[in-house]
């Protein structure tokens, strides 16, 4: 029951940056937000993994090479996509084509590694990808025929390309995962420092600038990561993935109770969406889940580990 409250709580913070990061991005450049994103929680993240994880730092930092190239997907590139497309599209939109991160990976997986799902798994990837095509149509094929989508919708599909490039590449790399996030999150941080200040991305002007930034820092960034990892310790890793696709969800009723409105298409292709990634993940042998970040983040829903909401 606790691990169940626990991951509740952390897929709903992470459905907040969703709703949160499309606030902030109207007074907020991506650079400048996801910049102080970072900035802010690599110290209390790396406290943190000390004191859960107590990790040898030399042996951690011999791998440097892959975590500052899993640092540059999965933090600057993935973060900079999502924060770019909630400019140019809703965040339910944006939750709904994430929620399709799994089959994606699956996809890459194929190519890349040569892997091969089962009929179900296909299966799975053919129906997220209806899903998908619907939330990002809107229900209308001619959008879709004439390659007429919007600037988020294509900032998001690339957004989720690059979080499963990410995903394959950390696969391989075993770390604790509060650690290797910590590490990648500082790396973000320092990388972006000089573009940052070059580009004069100091802090919010205004008091809802300060405050978005404060919960993206805090809930989503920290807290989300000690809740998954607190629950991890009381549930299997493939039973804490399935609570990943409350982010959908819960991205729908927070945009209910601040009276924007659901259309048919998004409620759909949520439908279809959550559904292939279920499938996804049946159509696969299991595999051990670690959250690594978020999204980087949880574990994906089809059992994948490094798969995170970011």
């Amino acid at each position: 029951m606790r691990a169940a409250i626990y991951l509740i709580f952390a897929n709903l913070f992470w459905a907040g940056n969703f709703v949160v990061g499309q606030a902030a991005v109207k007074t907020m450049e991506p650079l400048q937000l996801t910049f102080w994103r970072w900035a802010l929680a690599a110290v209390p993240l790396l406290v943190l993994a000390q004191a859960v994880e107590r990790p040898d730092w030399r042996a951690v930092l011999r791998h440097w090479r892959v975590l500052l190239l899993l640092s540059v997907l999965g933090m600057s590139g993935y973060t900079l996509l999502l924060y770019s497309a909630l400019q140019h599209t809703s965040a339910l939109n944006a939750s709904l084509v994430t929620a399709a991160n799994p089959a994606v990976i699956v996809v890459l997986s194929v190519v890349l590694l040569r892997e091969r799902p089962r009929p179900l798994g296909w299966a799975g990837i053919g129906l997220g990808l209806a899903g998908v095509l619907l939330v990002l149509s809107g229900g209308d094929v001619e959008r879709l025929l004439t390659f007429s989508l919007g600037a988020g919708e294509l900032l998001i599909v690339a957004a989720i390309t690059v979080w499963a490039l990410y995903t394959i590449i950390a696969r391989r790399l075993s770390l604790p995962a509060i650690t290797a996030t910590a590490v990648q999150v500082a790396m973000a941080a320092l990388v972006l420092a000089p573009v940052a200040l070059a580009a004069g991305a100091g802090l919010p002007a205004t008091a809802s600038g300060n405050w978005s930034l404060a919960y993206i820092a805090v809930f989503p960034s920290l807290g989300s990561y000690l809740l998954w990892n607190l629950a991890l310790k009381r549930t299997s890793a493939a039973n804490a993935g399935n609570y990943l696709n409350l982010i959908a969800v819960f991205t729908a009723v927070i945009t209910v109770l601040l009276g924007q409105p659901i259309t048919v298409p998004q409620v759909l292709g949520g439908v279809l969406v959550i559904s292939g990634v279920l499938l996804t993940g049946a159509g696969r042998a299991p595999q051990p889940v670690s959250p690594s970040n978020p999204t980087s983040s949880p574990a994906s829903a089809s059992g994948l580990p490094w798969f995170r909401r970011r």
